[in-house]
């Protein structure tokens, strides 16, 4: 049996053309909705993952449909591979896991996958290289400004408890023990 799953991001697209098409490359069933293709919370991917049987194929109109990227795609051929069907793409031939090159197309997508994980990588450490050379500041933000933290230190140095001074600016005594082991005096 051949089912169809045909995708669009959002409820102003249309599925018409999709649906022409998997219905012309013979799906007799065909799973259909209207939603990102970045969430993972994909109901009727799932629906048609479900009923495959050993045996069926699995046919969307371009991968794109089905997946973001390429270790998404990967996930989703695993799951039809564990039901004992094939996959194919109307747009792109070469991508049928019902030919006899199937490992290999799977191979590819698999380095493809890597390939993509470590450009990702690549690119947001440059990204955060460039974001501190512009002086931008990564973690969370101070739980006191600059002009409490001096307030805190002198409350502390005129013999105030860290419980008291913590209450006072309304948080956790750990940040003003913190506080006061990386800018306060050396304990005598």
């Amino acid at each position: 049996m051949i089912y169809g799953y045909a995708r669009v991001s959002s409820t102003g697209q249309d599925l018409a053309q999709q649906l022409a098409e998997l219905s012309a490359a013979g799906c007799t069933r065909i799973y259909q909705e209207k939603v990102s293709g970045g969430t993972t919370e994909r109901p009727q991917l799932k629906r048609a993952i479900g009923v495959l049987d050993a045996g069926d194929v699995l046919m969307v109109m371009a991968t794109d449909r089905l997946a973001r990227n390429t270790r998404d795609l990967l996930n989703i051929l695993y799951a039809v591979k564990e039901a004992g069907a094939g996959f194919r793409s109307i747009a792109e031939p070469m991508v049928d896991t019902t030919s006899q090159f199937a490992e290999v197309i799977i191979a590819v997508l698999g380095v493809a996958a890597s390939y993509e994980r470590h450009r990702i990588s690549e690119r947001t450490a440059a990204g955060r290289v460039q974001a501190k050379a512009r002086g931008v500041k990564f973690g969370r933000r101070a739980a006191l400004s600059p002009h409490q933290q001096a307030v805190a230190l002198q409350r502390l140095a005129d013999g105030d408890t860290q419980r008291t001074v913590a209450a006072l600016f309304g948080v956790d005594q750990a940040t003003i023990s913190r506080l006061y082991r990386t800018q306060g005096a050396d304990p005598a």
